[in-house]
């Protein structure tokens, strides 16, 4: 047992360093070791690494995972930057309703950040969108948690 938890620190430290999922540093093979071979479907592979939330107050539910957004606005922590902030953000909704859009304060400012995407390109894609419509023009990509809907 004792070499056990060994083993699984060890295979967390290196995993951490090297941004593998313990599915993958368990089958990497390494000369003197047994192999260890893991059955599973795609989509159980597919979440390793995100974190379910229980959201209680809605149905919906989601996973935690690390991601993008494209943040549209930043201002101080003034109740002008408040409203801005939420202008900003009815604007967006106006433009493009298929895209979520998430105000808050982070302090010491007031932020409007929009999208849930797993790949810089996708937030990429969502910032040109932005740009071009001539609405937004201080935009740019954040790396954030970001939520992702599960049925």
């Amino acid at each position: 047992m004792k070499y056990l938890f060994t083993l699984l620190f060890l295979l967390t430290a290196s995993m951490a360093s090297a941004q593998r999922t313990i599915i993958e540093s368990l089958q990497t093979q390494r000369p003197g070791e047994g192999i260890v071979n893991i059955h599973q479907d795609a989509y159980v592979a597919s979440l390793i690494g995100l974190r379910y939330v229980n959201n209680a107050a809605t149905s919906n539910k989601t996973l935690k995972a690390r991601g993008f957004r494209v943040q549209v606005y930043a201002g101080n922590n003034s109740r002008v930057a408040r409203n801005e902030a939420t202008a900003v953000a009815n604007k967006v909704k106006q433009e493009f309703p298929d895209m979520p859009v998430y105000t808050y304060f982070q302090p010491p400012r007031w932020l409007c950040r929009i999208g849930d995407f797993k790949s810089i390109e996708e937030a990429h894609v969502a910032m040109r969108k932005l740009k071009e419509s001539g609405e937004f023009k201080e935009v740019a990509i954040v790396r954030e948690q970001i939520n992702i809907p599960i049925e």
